[in-house]
Parts: structure tokens; sequence; C-alpha cells
């Protein structure tokens, strides 16, 4: 088996669930498939691209944790070819995903673009330090327009990272993205001559 997302995705209960409903064949397709775990120019355009991930990690009782994470287009820094980098801000300090990751490194992201319908799926492993301890990462994570004090930046290895399907994923778009259509549509559309409305 090469290394792609099957490797941690696939356990024995999985592949137990998949023979029971007639999807094996596919599944074995898959752990057959090209090793996805070094970013190519498709990953890391659509990386960039993105404002907001979705973050799981499991604590040391086992219950997993989902955190929505946003910040300013690229905040998800690309630092290679497999390690990903963010800036952690003072939130809530409630520190769930900081304290699973220092208990269980092992980590899942969810990178959505509902416009485009896409949505790529990274098995990795973080590792969480204070910023003053490393002002050189900091400097490269942080946003300089961006508002919020770093406390701590968070680097992620990747494992795996796998495509989902556009299916049942509903097109949404910001309100950045609107604004920009509209004012390319009203580009193309000159007022109608003689008509008083149009021309106000």
């Amino acid at each position: 088996m090469g290394q792609n997302f099957t490797n941690f995705a696939f356990t024995p209960g999985v592949r137990d669930v998949q023979e029971k409903y007639g999807s094996r064949t596919i599944g074995e397709r898959m752990e057959n498939g090209p090793d996805r775990f070094l970013l190519t120019g498709e990953e890391k355009s659509f990386i960039s691209s993105i404002d907001f991930f979705f973050l799981a990690t499991v604590g040391s009782n086992g219950w997993p944790y989902v955190q929505y994470r946003g910040g300013p287009k690229a905040f998800l820094r690309i630092l290679d070819e497999r390690t990903l980098g963010f800036a952690d801000f003072r939130g809530n300090r409630q520190y769930i995903s900081v304290g699973n990751i220092m208990d269980e490194s092992k980590v899942a992201l969810i990178l959505l673009n509902f416009p485009r319908r896409e949505r790529l799926k990274i098995w990795g492993v973080a590792k969480v330090e204070d910023a003053a301890d490393n002002p050189e990462l900091t400097e490269s994570l942080i946003a300089p327009d961006y508002p919020g004090h770093v406390e701590r930046l968070i680097t992620i290895s990747i494992e795996a990272y796998d495509w989902n399907c556009q299916q049942h994923i509903r097109p949404r778009y910001t309100e950045e993205e609107i604004i920009a259509d509209i004012e390319r549509f009203q580009s193309h559309v000159a007022p109608e001559e003689g008509c008083e409305r149009c021309a106000s």
C-alpha cells in the first residue's frame, strides 16, 4: 500500500463496513491509488485561496473535537511541499485544540471553497510552540494587517491528503465575492440612452 489517505482512514472496521455495503472493490482501488502527501501546484493554489478551514483533533479521553479556524485569505501558510502552518491568536482561552494536539498530535483538516464546490481533506501531525520561542517562524506566519495577538504557532506535517467529490457542496458566496460580481456586471451594462432613471 502506498502512502495515501487510506493508510489513515481505512481501519479494519471501515474495511468491514465497505465489505458489508459492497464498496470494498472501490476501497481497494483507492488503497492502490497515487501517493498524496507532497503538495502540488493545484493544492498550493487551493490552500492559498481559502480564508477558513475546520481542524479536527482528539483528546486524551478519545473524544474528537472540531474547530472552525478563520482569518485573512492564505492565513494557512504553505511552508514547504509537506508542511503547513498558521498563527494561533488569543481567543476564548479554552485551549481545547491546543491541549489535544499536545496530548495526541494527529489532526485532520477539511478545506472548502464553496463557489468552486471543492473540498480538500488533509491528515497530518501537528506541533504547537509559543510564538516568543520562534520569532523567525512567527514572522512568516503572521498577517501584518490582521488584528489579534499571536500566542502560539501551529505547524502541520502532512501525512496524506485527498480531494472529495463535489456532490452535496452547495455554492455559497462571501460579501466580497458578491460585490465583485455586481461590479463586473455593472461595468458591462451601460445606461439606456434617454432614460432618466438609468442615467441617475
